[in-house]
């Protein structure tokens, strides 16, 4: 399956803005088939993304992560770093033109159909698995990003960062309730059910002007309930289960209540600062990263994850799919100029193996790709609902149109703001956002072709 360059070249900016994780050429002659590789006097080019909440863990990683390389193959490693997206796409786009640059690239997962649009990797063959040590190897659902379908994959995953819910066990305790909801039915009742305003507490924190987090709801709505958003070259987003999904959405504002009215102006940042203060019993759509925050917070000893909802209401309508999370983490793409396969091969093995993939969880809080590795958290504290939406997230479309469409959903929300401040969004201005929406994803779909 091949994807138009012209496409990929007009979701350039797009994709850059949401890509921060993040022709032609021979191979390397030699073995793919997982024996050893000589790379004696060789260095092999890796770009990845620079962590700036973790800048001395990547230091240890790249470090450690070298030297094993060297012992193992006879050569160095480069590691190269991105600060944003724009410089990845930029990297990538010359490289594929000049036929040299880095041969690993790392690659988020709503990113990497863009990334493959432009041409610029290779498609991974059994052989190349093998190398890697087969596609068993790794939680078969992280393998849903990987490409287009089973047949053609392009990208090997690396981190793993489902979505979940977070929720304040004590508050939950008190309104007599003894489990997190199931279903999205359930968390509104379960959200009215603990809502005090009168005592600053609301059932739910969420940040409505973050850039990232609204499609996902949309996105999730609409797969449970048996709507996908892209049909092969159509978009399905002007319709009445997205806009029961946005109504739903932005009801627990404006009709529920069960949120601050504040957070018409937060980001996902500052949602969680709310939850973390214990103003708030759920904050739904967050990952692993935000114990960071939680375990340093007042309610430190109080909250856990759990899966996001699955169904409206306990059944999953006309084929829809039982969703927990989007496919979100990290690829590893090989660029298809390489002329150091083998070695990126056996680059890529050495980092998704088991005791590479768990020391790189203690380190950045990423959970493995690797089956084995993923299975000795599942006991963990606040792990068990993280591991467990794991292995039920499901990926986004694999079209190099997605970043414009995934923009586009967002873009409903942030003209809807103005319409959340004063406490009502029209039937009728939502209709005309979800139409503008649903041509602005089929003109990029239609650029794809």
């Amino acid at each position: 399956m091949r994807f138009g360059k012209k496409a990929a070249l007009a979701s350039i900016a797009t994709a850059a803005a949401l890509a921060l994780s993040a022709c032609g050429g021979g191979t390397s002659g030699g073995n793919s088939s997982g024996g050893a590789v000589n790379g004696a006097g060789k260095t092999l080019d890796v770009f990845i993304g620079k962590s700036t909440t973790f800048p001395q863990q990547q230091q240890q990683w790249m470090d450690d992560t070298a030297a094993t390389f060297k012992k193992n193959t006879g050569a160095d490693l480069k590691f190269e770093t991105f600060s944003s997206g724009n410089d990845e796409l930029t990297k990538i786009q010359t490289s594929a033109v000049s036929g040299q640059g880095p041969d690993i690239y790392a690659l988020g997962t709503t990113f990497t159909p863009t990334a493959v649009a432009t041409g610029a990797f290779a498609q991974l063959s059994d052989s190349d698995w093998n190398a890697l040590g087969g596609k068993s190897k790794f939680n078969q659902s992280a393998l849903g990003i990987s490409g287009p379908d089973k047949d053609h994959l392009y990208a090997v995953p690396f981190s793993s960062r489902p979505f979940v819910m977070a929720y304040n066990k004590n508050l939950l305790k008190a309104a007599g309730i003894d489990k997190p909801p199931t279903t999205w039915n359930e968390l509104e009742q379960d959200a009215k059910k603990v809502n005090d305003p009168s005592k600053g507490i609301y059932g739910m924190s969420v940040g409505y002007k973050d850039g990232f987090s609204p499609w996902k709801y949309i996105w999730a709505f609409s797969e449970q309930q048996g709507q996908k958003l892209v049909d092969g070259k159509n978009a399905n987003i002007a319709n009445d289960t997205v806009t029961n999904a946005y109504q739903t959405y932005f009801g627990w504002l404006t009709k529920d209540k069960v949120v601050d009215p504040a957070s018409v102006g937060w980001t996902d940042s500052q949602a969680l600062a709310n939850f973390a203060s214990g103003k708030s019993v759920f904050f739904p759509m967050t990952s692993i990263s935000s114990e960071v925050t939680l375990d340093k917070s007042a309610i430190k000893d109080q909250y856990d994850y759990a899966l996001m909802p699955t169904s409206i209401n306990g059944s999953n309508p006309n084929g829809g799919t039982p969703v927990a999370s989007i496919l979100s983490g990290d690829n590893m793409g090989v660029a298809s100029y390489t002329k150091n396969k083998d070695l990126a091969l056996a680059f890529l093995k050495q980092v998704t193996d088991k005791d590479a993939q768990i020391n790189y969880q203690k380190l950045f809080g990423d959970l493995p790709t690797n089956q084995e590795a993923l299975a000795t958290f599942g006991s963990a504290p606040h792990m068990a609902g993280v591991t467990d939406a794991a292995g039920k997230s499901y990926a986004t479309p694999f079209t190099g149109a997605w970043a414009d469409i995934q923009l586009a959903l967002v873009n409903v929300v942030v003209q809807s703001i103005p319409d959340l401040s004063s406490g009502n969004v029209s039937d009728s201005n939502l209709s005309q956002r979800i139409k503008t929406a649903q041509n602005s994803a089929q003109q990029s779909l239609s650029r794809a072709k």
